[in-house]
């Protein structure tokens, strides 16, 4: 199968690009990312320089004309849209780059698979689209969608144009829609990682409000696995759920990481909660285990004492994206390559 996947660059488009090649030796991914500040060409470099399998295209999923000699260019059996502006905080402060990533870039995508009679499409989503729960209960399939910020409205509005594409055209395209992810490779901006660092280096730990808000946490590996199987098996139309059953406050995940690094809770600093902050999301992946066999293999206190490791590990890769280097490691890479 060759596979062209959007955003593998990134956090989880890393993580299942290695995690694919691994596991099928017949497949082959082609890798189209636009390299924004969270898109790391040092994540697979390693993949680049030695693995026929794997193709990296630097650009943008809403460049029609780039997307369309892809398709055609190289016998594409399947997309995977991986490509997206995640960051909330930022979403706040500009949305403006969410609607033209998440939106727009997304709806080219669709068109041109469509147009290029592409058989699978399958499109990353989140749980944040369902907006937020009470204290009780777990996000369904059908719970209609209520997005609270500039970032999960622009992702509900491209799962609203994958089911019209479904709908009007019966293109191919399956959603999946994930709880919160944690593992290597993941931006500094985000909780753990940005947690870790600051524990490690004694500074303050900026925890939102009283930190009551409640994630599902889930480790990176059992969503790509779970993306894998809406690839394969997955009924084309549905969205489906992937959550880790793993319930956790903001609070007690910091205070969780502290112990694991043998830090003090005294890090700990309360700030002003942001704007629109969902008090819980949890989801119901009953559909998912059902149809598709799927069931999360990575407790959460397991998950992170490996994600805390891998980061201990790759003291290079977090000075690296947190210096700008790598952005002129790569230029210097591509040069000598040219």
């Amino acid at each position: 199968m060759k596979i062209l996947v959007t955003g593998g660059c990134g956090f989880i488009g890393t993580n299942f690009i290695r995690l694919m090649l691994q596991k099928h030796q017949d497949w082959s991914i082609i890798n189209l990312d636009q390299l924004t500040y969270a898109g790391n060409r040092l994540n697979l470099l390693d993949l680049e320089e030695n693995e026929p399998r794997y193709t990296f295209v630097q650009g943008d999923i809403g460049d029609r004309e780039l997307v369309m000699d892809l398709l055609s260019d190289h016998s594409i059996d399947a997309v995977i849209n991986f490509a997206a502006e995640s960051h909330v905080d930022r979403s706040i402060n500009d949305p403006s780059p969410f609607v033209k990533t998440n939106v727009l870039g997304a709806q080219n995508l669709f068109e041109c698979a469509r147009q290029r009679n592409i058989s699978r499409f399958v499109h990353i989503s989140t749980d944040e689209v369902y907006g937020s729960l009470g204290p009780e209960g777990q996000f369904v399939e059908t719970t209609p969608l209520a997005p609270n910020s500039p970032y999960s409205a622009s992702k509900a509005g491209a799962d609203m144009m994958a089911r019209a594409y479904f709908e009007t055209y019966g293109f191919p395209i399956l959603v999946t829609r994930c709880s919160n992810n944690y593992g290597p490779y993941q931006f500094p901006e985000k909780l753990i990682p940005l947690m870790y660092m600051n524990a490690m280096a004694d500074k303050s730990l900026p925890v939102y409000g009283d930190g009551q808000n409640v994630r599902d946490w889930i480790y990176v590996d059992d969503h790509c696995l779970g993306v894998e199987l809406t690839l394969l098996k997955g009924k084309e139309g549905q969205a489906y759920n992937f959550g880790g059953n793993a319930e956790e406050t903001n609070l007690d995940v910091v205070k969780t990481l502290l112990s694991v690094v043998g830090k003090p809770e005294s890090l700990i600093t309360y700030v002003a909660d942001r704007p629109g902050h969902d008090l819980r999301y949890a989801m119901d992946y009953s559909l998912a285990a059902e149809e598709l066999g799927f069931a999360p293999t990575v407790d959460f206190e397991t998950g992170l004492k490996k994600t805390i490791q891998w980061y201990k590990e790759n003291q290079l890769w977090l000075d690296q994206v947190q210096s700008g280097e790598y952005r002129q490691f790569m230029d210097t890479w591509y040069e000598e390559r040219s």
